[in-house]
């Protein structure tokens, strides 16, 4: 069950990113000269991402901060290879080489886990610990028989 929302999320948080790709019209494998880096580069390589990771972990739940960084992934490896295929070369461009195209998918990658973190922070209404008293009726009785077993008071 587990795997199976676990690949669900990761394909809804690529489809976010596909379409990040189609609405800003970016293609983050390219290179254009500095013209390349426009306000609409920087969201589609930032908050896009960013937006995947969230989806992902509102899907997944708890754990999905781990999924989200797997979302950018397929994306950027098929648009990668339809770009470095393509018949005719882009006007004016080059494809990025793929020391470069490394950091563009690592930097898309911890933008989605940054998401995933928000995320879960959406799922779960805080973030760290949670406190003994926030817990499940269920682990409260745990905790309060080991503390009788003890003889100590909570």
């Amino acid at each position: 069950m587990d795997v199976g929302m676990g690949t669900l999320a990761i394909l809804a948080g690529s489809v976010v990113i596909y379409i990040g790709d189609k609405v800003t019209g970016v293609n983050l494998e390219m290179f254009y000269g500095v013209g390349t880096f426009s306000p609409l580069w920087v969201v589609n390589l930032f908050f896009v991402p960013f937006l995947a990771g969230i989806v992902v972990s509102l899907i997944f739940g708890l754990g999905g901060k781990i999924l989200a960084h797997l979302a950018p992934l397929p994306v950027r490896i098929l648009s990668y290879y339809e770009v470095n295929n393509m018949p005719v070369a882009p006007e004016f461009g080059v494809v990025l080489p793929m020391g470069y195209w490394f950091l563009v998918l690592i930097l898309a990658m911890e933008f989605a886990a940054i998401g995933g973190v928000v995320g879960e922070i959406l799922v779960k209404k805080t973030y760290g610990r949670t406190d003994k008293r926030l817990l499940h009726k269920r682990y409260q009785k745990t905790s309060q028989a080991s503390a009788q077993a003890t003889g100590k008071e909570e």
